[in-house]
């Protein structure tokens, strides 16, 4: 699962004043050093790095907006180092085009106020004060940022608090995410499922939106591509499936057979049209050849969903943005829905058929014959997980009614507890403001029915994710 972060580019820049040089010797080398140590830790994150150095000039910046659009970073940090001009400020930014954070990092937690009132040159004290006042900018740059329309955000910390650091890395992933959506090539196989309203979406709008490539793609080419799997490629296939899943006893060979079959030709419609994520329906018109294969289909998409290619049932195009977007994270993100709660156990039920995310399973996921699969044509096997327990994070990509798209949020757990054995997706979760009010609160956003769960909180870098894309990102708990 998850975005790899060597694809996103991130830009560095630290700031400060060329007239300081000659006033206030070794100031100038303690800034570098400082931007230095910042290039080094943003590197651990993962991502590549340009750092362009200390910038305090209007030449060297207007230089700087150039080699960032040349370097194609997805995200730039402005690193606060000592007091500088807004005038060689604005230029890097105006031209990149790109996000900023702006990091107001102080050297350390505190001065050392004994030690700075002993000095007895004043001049060398007004250095070691320029050293510390990288917060004095930041009102400044923040000022002409917003009179501008330049939408920025802040780190404010220390060069070494990991509080700071934790949050400066939730921005690489959040960059990264929002690259991983920007390359996306989202598979849109059959049509909605008729009569649900609320899936229906906009796909100019998620280019807008997300970018990406939207594919059009026709089941009959997945059923011509059953054609060509082999018998040994069957072979390996079943085995592969009791491998990865829990097959039941009762699961007959002509039905794995045929899941074998349809999981082969899967992997090479991804593979043929380079997808990263895929959303279907068929209702089944008489066609054998495209009833056979999309009854068939669901253990195939819940590997391919456990490699990091999420498939959405029921043509959800809204929910397979929302698994892609919680899997660039490494979460996950499981295809689901709330049908009732417990009120004993203050828990709501969430689950679905179709694919399952094998890869954030609580054990090993089940699989299970089905005689009918309830709305929708045929029969065959079908998989049952429960979400694993612990820590988890639900995302909604929602059409907001404005011809606009925003992401709703919410942050639970998954407990153990009974769940229905009915060869589907289920699992219980528990929220801080309880059941009831978690119902109405979500409700009140107005989502489609459908949501992405994955493990782990990760509600805060959900919000970053949409504010990099100017997206409404809304919690409720």
């Amino acid at each position: 699962m998850g975005q790899e972060l060597g694809q996103v580019t991130v830009g560095l820049f630290s700031i400060g004043l060329d007239v300081y040089w000659s006033q206030f010797e070794g100031l100038k080398e303690r800034l570098q050093q400082y931007n230095k140590s910042v290039a080094a830790r943003l590197a651990r994150s993962g991502a590549r790095v340009l750092n362009l150095g200390l910038i305090d000039t209007l030449e060297v910046a207007v230089a700087a907006g150039h080699q960032f659009r040349q370097g194609d970073v997805d995200l730039i940090f402005l690193h606060a180092a000592t007091y500088a001009l807004s005038s060689t400020v604005l230029p890097v930014i105006r031209r990149a085009k790109v996000p900023v954070i702006i990091l107001n990092l102080a050297p350390g937690p505190a001065i050392d106020y004994v030690a700075f009132n002993q000095m007895r040159d004043r001049r060398q004290m007004t250095g070691e004060w320029l050293a510390w006042c990288g917060a004095c900018p930041v009102p400044e740059i923040a000022n002409v940022f917003r009179r501008c329309a330049i939408p920025f955000h802040q780190v404010t910390g220390t060069l070494e608090d990991e509080l700071a650091w934790r949050e400066i890395h939730d921005w690489v992933q959040a960059a990264a995410a929002a690259y991983t959506m920007e390359h996306n090539r989202l598979g849109l196989m059959g049509h909605y499922y008729g009569g649900m309203l609320d899936i229906y979406s906009d796909l100019t709008q998620h280019y807008a939106t997300f970018g990406g490539h939207i594919e059009m793609i026709e089941v009959d080419e997945l059923a011509a591509l059953c054609d060509s799997v082999t018998h040994p490629e069957i072979d390996q296939r079943i085995a592969y499936f009791f491998e990865a899943f829990d097959v039941q006893p009762d699961c007959g060979h002509a039905e794995l057979e045929r899941a074998a079959i349809t999981s082969v030709a899967l992997d090479r419609l991804v593979e043929k049209h380079g997808l990263g994520s895929m959303a279907y329906y068929y209702k089944g018109t008489g066609n054998e050849a495209n009833e056979d294969v999309i009854s068939s289909i669901i253990l195939g998409n819940s590997l391919l969903t456990a490699r990091g290619i999420p498939i959405a049932g029921e043509y959800e195009v809204k929910n397979v943005q929302a698994m892609k977007i919680m899997d660039s994270f490494g979460a996950g993100g499981s295809f689901s829905e709330y049908y009732a709660t417990d009120f004993n156990d203050d828990v709501v039920l969430w689950g679905h058929d179709g694919p399952g995310h094998l890869a954030i399973a609580e054990g090993k996921a089940k699989v299970k014959p089905l005689r009918v699969y309830h709305g929708k044509f045929g029969r065959g096997l079908s998989v049952e997980m429960s979400v694993r327990n612990g820590p988890v994070t639900f995302l909604s990509v929602v059409d907001s009614g404005s011809g606009r798209l925003k992401l709703l949020i919410a942050e639970g757990d998954s407990v153990p507890g009974p769940i229905l054995e009915i060869g589907n997706t289920n699992s219980r979760y528990r929220f801080q403001i309880g059941a009831r009010r978690f119902i109405n609160e979500w409700n009140a956003q107005g989502p489609a029915h459908h949501c992405a769960i994955g493990v782990g909180h990760i509600a805060e870098k959900l919000k970053k994710f949409g504010a990099l894309l100017g997206l409404e990102a809304i919690q409720i708990c």
